[in-house]
């Protein structure tokens, strides 16, 4: 791959990056705590956050996708050669990297269940208990802090993988 390729391919990478880790950074720091200021409805709040993050979700769900493709693009020398991910700090960053993936795909797929349709629709009707909504948006809170710490852990390892640490 040129130089000029090689840039292009990181430039789309990093603004993907920035899409979703920014947006989900925004949402859980500034965004969430302002709302509970707007209103002291958690029912109203809860709403609010499921159009937000359907929202969100139309620009975020494409940028993982990115994220994943480009990743693997710039990987794909190194993953077809087994015997050099174990042998090289580079390849052992690379694995660390791919595990901590793994492990946000599965935490937004958790996330995403969690939200369902059904549950989204009995919330937006006004047809969940509020010991219900409480309950869900524990949930939601835990599964969002997981989702941007493995974030910014990926974001890490990236650093290093481009350092050729």
């Amino acid at each position: 791959m040129s130089a000029i390729e090689q840039a292009i391919l990181t430039f789309i990478h990093l603004v993907a990056a920035a899409i979703w880790i920014g947006g989900s950074l925004f949402i859980g720091i500034v965004f969430s705590p302002l709302l509970k200021t707007m209103t002291d409805s958690l029912e109203e709040r809860m709403q609010i956050m499921i159009r937000v993050g359907r929202r969100f979700n139309k620009i975020a769900v494409p940028s993982l996708i990115v994220l994943m493709g480009t990743g693997l693009y710039s990987s794909f020398a190194l993953l077809s050669k087994p015997d050099l991910l174990v042998a090289t700090s580079y390849g052992t960053y690379l694995i660390i990297k791919i595990i901590l993936v793994i492990a946000l795909i599965i935490t937004y797929i958790i996330h995403v269940r969690v939200i369902r349709k059904d549950v989204e629709e009995k919330i937006m009707s006004k047809k969940m208990p509020e010991h219900e909504i409480q309950k869900l948006r524990k949930k939601i809170i835990i599964l969002g802090e997981i989702t941007v710490v493995l974030s910014i852990a990926i974001l890490f390892f990236a650093s290093l993988l481009d350092a050729g640490v």
